[in-house]
């Protein structure tokens, strides 16, 4: 029995012919996950800054954020679309819309192949070509690499997944400078060794969302012990990567002060939950989401340094 077979009967799939129109609305801007998409331009924006060592043409921020949108979105829907077998049988997912039917799939995949086609005209016409292949390039590899074939395949999903979270970076001084430079794939590193210990420990607390549909993410196929022994090394080399951009002459004090202050925190709390993990620590008592809390707040913090620094050199 597949996914979709065993789910209640009258979930997904549910018509969609009389639901009011605000409703619906509300639906598809729901299927571009705009959360995550508010992450992706904290780091879009302030690499336009560093990249201009100044203020960039807000226009042109306007047209790169609203075409980061588009792609982002794009993505994100298909991404729903094929998930949403599995997505009807997690908690976490169980009110998306291809799931209670507010919209329909043919209607998600109809408007997950538009967004994608419109982005990247719309980079290509109005940022650059360069911003706009980087941005289909991101898309196709969240849709195709991560979601069709490693998220249910590997416990490196993540991992390589996260390099399409990374490319906002890469589209962000692209759209300034039309090229891609050492201080943009510096950044683009740092996102990636972010990306693995900003998850995990998410999926630590709904690991057993994970395990009912199959997807091998690390902490159902590893102990607390073992998920918190890689975040805290993946933590330490991100910590490291973030320090790069100073000794390469391309930030001054306040970028450093700030990666420092906010990457020693992030230490610390990695390290306080390998020893709850080595402690056998379980549910509540793990607070495994007080690290998920905070790198969220770390990669905001460390971002608008990059921003702030071009001002104060």
């Amino acid at each position: 029995m597949t996914a979709v077979e065993s789910r209640p009967a009258g979930v997904l799939g549910t018509s969609t012919g009389k639901r009011p129109w605000g409703a619906r609305v509300k639906a598809f801007v729901a299927l571009t996950k705009p959360r995550i998409i508010e992450l992706l331009l904290i780091t879009t924006v302030p690499v336009m800054f560093l990249a201009q060592q100044g203020v960039p043409d807000l226009k042109l921020v306007l047209a790169t954020c609203l075409g980061g949108y588009l792609s982002a979105g794009g993505a994100n829907a298909l991404n729903m679309y094929i998930d949403r077998d599995i997505d009807a049988l997690m908690d976490r997912t169980s009110q998306r819309p291809l799931v209670t039917g507010m919209v329909s799939p043919r209607e998600g995949l109809v408007f997950g192949l538009i967004l994608a086609v419109v982005s990247t005209l719309w980079f290509g016409l109005l940022v650059n070509w360069l911003s706009a292949w980087l941005s289909l390039g991101a898309l196709l590899f969240y849709v195709v690499v991560y979601t069709m074939i490693l998220k249910r395949r590997t416990a490196q999903n993540i991992v390589w997944g996260g390099i399409a979270g990374c490319m906002p970076v890469l589209i962000g001084w692209s759209a300034v400078t039309d090229s891609v430079s050492w201080a943009a794939l510096i950044l683009f590193l740092v996102i990636f060794f972010w990306t693995p210990p900003h998850y995990w420990p998410l999926s630590m607390k709904v690991k057993d969302d994970y395990a009912r549909v199959g997807v091998p993410m690390l902490p159902v196929i590893a102990g607390n012990k073992v998920v918190a022994r890689q975040i805290v090394l993946y933590s330490w080399v991100m910590v490291g990567v973030s320090l790069l951009l100073q000794p390469l002459g391309y930030t001054g004090w306040f970028y450093t002060a700030v990666a420092l202050a906010t990457g020693g925190w992030w230490l610390w709390e990695a390290h306080a939950l390998q020893a709850r993990a080595r402690a056998g620590e379980t549910g509540g008592r793990l607070k495994e989401m007080r690290l998920f809390h905070w790198s969220i707040t770390y990669v905001s913090l460390l971002f608008v340094a990059v921003a702030v620094d071009p001002f104060l050199r």
